[in-house]
């Protein structure tokens, strides 16, 4: 098992040191310098995303496709009541607040009534809240050009003749200390143990007492902070549009899915992977065009070879 790691590791760096090189190749080292950092702070995003979806999914099963939705109603909530005029910080504050209530009142109200049903019939039913909250959003907010910006996109500083926002370098802290946070948590904790149990066998964890309401509450709102922050986040370094927010929420799952929705650190390792291929894209006059789809591809060829020699199943008793 070790060697194969090892054998892994390898070929996944070698496989990103000739990507990128084969992309930069011929460009000037401050442009692709550019693209790189710049593919860091999406892929940090993408991962953001997987995380919260692989912490929720570990403890109840659900592949939570609302997270995009919420943390698209939490930033237009937060453009809007910096528009009224409120204290700025109170209004990031708002955007996760509003993003976890959502999120938790599917947690406790209807998700719930399906626990269940199969993997797939849950994720579907989670896709269905996310139109509902996108509608809503689309009705409260028409489709006019917005923007979030933070006090830290103006602060920069340079690392290896390149200038970095200190917005891009939260986002990428975050997730290194997201990965590391919940893993500790996870480990070290009461309800971080309940939530692993919860994850093996959620019958045999009702029947040594476990609170599963209770249990299942904290891992809905830990997602729901999650999507916040991560809303907040695409709204200031990408855009602000209800729409783009939403389905951020795809390469997510592809980000999930480089982690096979259990390791945080392949999820981490995969959102980075995707958004730095994807940002380096943009320099190839010949494959610039295939950008949305290469976080797909990425997630598609690494459970692939993940996968070699088994058969690919859906966890439980679906």
């Amino acid at each position: 098992m070790g060697q194969a790691r090892a054998l892994n590791w390898l070929l996944y760096v070698g496989l990103m040191v000739l990507i990128l090189g084969w992309l930069g190749w011929g460009m000037k080292l401050s442009l692709t310098g550019r693209f790189f950092v710049a593919g860091l702070a999406v892929g940090s995003l993408y991962a953001l995303g997987g995380i919260g979806m692989v912490v929720l999914y570990r403890a109840t099963g659900v592949l939570n496709l609302s997270a995009g939705a919420a943390g698209a109603a939490g930033a237009m909530t937060a453009w809007q009541l910096v528009e009224w005029g409120t204290w700025p910080p109170l209004a990031w504050l708002a955007c996760i607040a509003v993003a976890t209530v959502i999120t938790l009142a599917y947690g406790r109200l209807i998700a719930p009534h399906l626990a269940w049903r199969d993997t797939v019939v849950k994720a579907v039913a989670t896709l269905g809240f996310a139109l509902i909250i996108l509608g809503l959003v689309s009705w409260l907010w028409i489709d006019d050009p917005r923007s979030i910006s933070l006090p830290t996109d103006k602060m920069r500083f340079e690392f290896l003749g390149l200038k970095v926002t200190v917005t891009r370098l939260i986002v990428f802290l975050a997730s290194v200390a997201l990965v590391v946070g919940i893993w500790l948590f996870l480990a070290k904790t009461k309800v971080g143990l309940q939530m692993r149990s919860l994850a093996n066998d959620r019958d045999l964890s009702a029947l040594i007492g476990i609170p599963i309401l209770r249990v299942e509450t904290i891992a809905w709102g830990i997602a729901g902070v999650i999507a916040g922050f991560t809303g907040l986040m695409f709204a200031d370094l990408i855009r602000l549009e209800a729409t783009v927010i939403t389905f951020m929420v795809i390469p997510s799952v592809a980000a999930a899915v480089c982690g096979r929705l259990e390791s945080l650190a392949l999820v981490l390792l995969g959102g980075l992977s995707m958004g730095v291929i994807e940002a380096m894209l943009t320099l190839s006059p010949t494959f610039k065009g295939a950008r949305p789809i290469a976080p797909f591809v990425i997630a598609a060829l690494v459970l692939l070879w993940s996968q070699r020699g088994t058969r690919l199943t859906f966890g439980g008793r679906d």
